[in-house]
């Protein structure tokens, strides 16, 4: 199984907090959302939509994709766990 990879929000506690010193309603004000739609995400509650990821990217000078990449490789982290649960088959002359 592949190493489980950082929630979005550990990343931008990190980047956002943690290196800046600054308070998450601080951190919610620059980004223009709620405190509560911080909080959700750095309990790990929410992930990093499109909109959010292009909040990030502007405060931080980073890419959007950076941050929705982030986002898929937890999502995909998250559904392999589930694989042995599924019940597909393949489909024959597949590409």
């Amino acid at each position: 199984m592949i190493k489980k990879p950082l929630h979005p929000g550990e990343l931008v506690r990190e980047v956002c907090i943690e290196a800046t010193g600054l308070t998450v309603t601080e951190v919610a004000k620059k980004l223009d959302v709620d405190r509560t739609t911080l909080s959700r995400l750095l309990n790990g509650s929410t992930g990093i939509s499109p909109e959010m990821a292009l909040r990030l990217s502007i405060a931080l000078g980073s890419s959007p994709t950076l941050w929705l990449n982030v986002q898929r490789d937890y999502d995909l982290w998250l559904a392999e766990k589930f694989r042995s649960k599924l019940h597909v088959e393949k489909i024959k002359n597949a590409a």
